[in-house]
């Protein structure tokens, strides 16, 4: 890796934290098509690559979470035992499956695009009489992180980004599910990366993540990470809940385009 792309990796990381931690979501899915289409990584080497990112980038806004309080409560540790054996089931099935990214894709973009639309509208109307929807069960909340956790072991993205808006579009509140995504996030992707780095010692091609490339989005998403998680706590509800529903509204956007394409 040369120091050109050494730097826009570390910009890209940086930027794209900032933007996306406040809500909990590390930003790893909005990175994919940057390494993909500006730095060239190969797939399935991409997919370990944004794990590394995540397990870099995590610590920066765990510790400003940490500090305040964020990480603690039950909805941590039910996300991160569910992520946890999904993201290893995910990365075997990425290795030796190799199941085409098509569906996925549109899994994704039939699942945030209405998800973010909605939780936009809910957001700008929060004034109307509407009740407001009950929060998911434990066993729920289980349930969906494990899927997401085999999703995330697959395709390399941060559970945040589907973790965030379907929970916060149960009810539940941003600066809550926030920590308890990020946190998330990382476990499974410091489990997720180790598992792809056990398999590349057994199996040919480009399985092993990019090191250098990698460090560098992640040392960008540490510093960006701990901002946007310091900047949480000023920013109202509304406001977070509407940055969600955009984020939403943009992945799904994303890899719409790209079924497209």
């Amino acid at each position: 890796m040369d120091w050109p792309t050494g730097l826009l990796g570390f910009a890209a990381g940086l930027l794209i934290s900032v933007a996306t931690a406040p809500v909990g979501v590390s930003g790893a899915v909005f990175l994919l098509p940057v390494q993909v289409s500006v730095l060239g990584v190969p797939s399935p080497a991409v997919t370990p690559t944004n794990l590394l990112y995540n397990v870099v980038a995590g610590p920066g806004a765990l510790l400003r979470h940490h500090r305040s309080g964020g990480l603690r409560g039950p909805l941590t540790r039910l996300l991160v035992l569910g992520t946890l054996p999904g993201v290893v089931v995910g990365a075997v099935i990425r290795v030796f499956a190799v199941p085409g990214p098509s569906v996925f894709r549109l899994l994704i973009a039939v699942l945030l695009l209405p998800l973010g639309g909605w939780l936009c509208l809910r957001t700008l109307h929060r004034a109307s009489r509407t009740a407001p929807a009950r929060e998911p069960s434990p066993r729920t909340i289980t349930r969906l992180a494990m899927a997401v956790g085999v999703a995330g072991g697959i395709y390399g993205i941060g559970g945040g980004s589907l973790l965030g808006p379907i929970l916060v579009g149960r009810g539940m509140p941003v600066a809550k599910v926030a920590p308890a995504a990020l946190a998330a996030t990382f476990v499974t992707s410091v489990v997720g990366a180790g598992t792809y780095a056990l398999l590349s010692l057994t199996t040919t091609g480009d399985i092993a993540p990019y090191w250098s490339l990698g460090l560098a989005c992640g040392l960008g998403g540490l510093c960006g990470g701990y901002l946007g998680a310091r900047l949480q706590p000023r920013l109202p509800e509304t406001a977070l809940r509407l940055l969600l529903g955009v984020l939403a509204l943009g992945i799904g956007g994303l890899y719409a385009i790209q079924i497209v394409r």
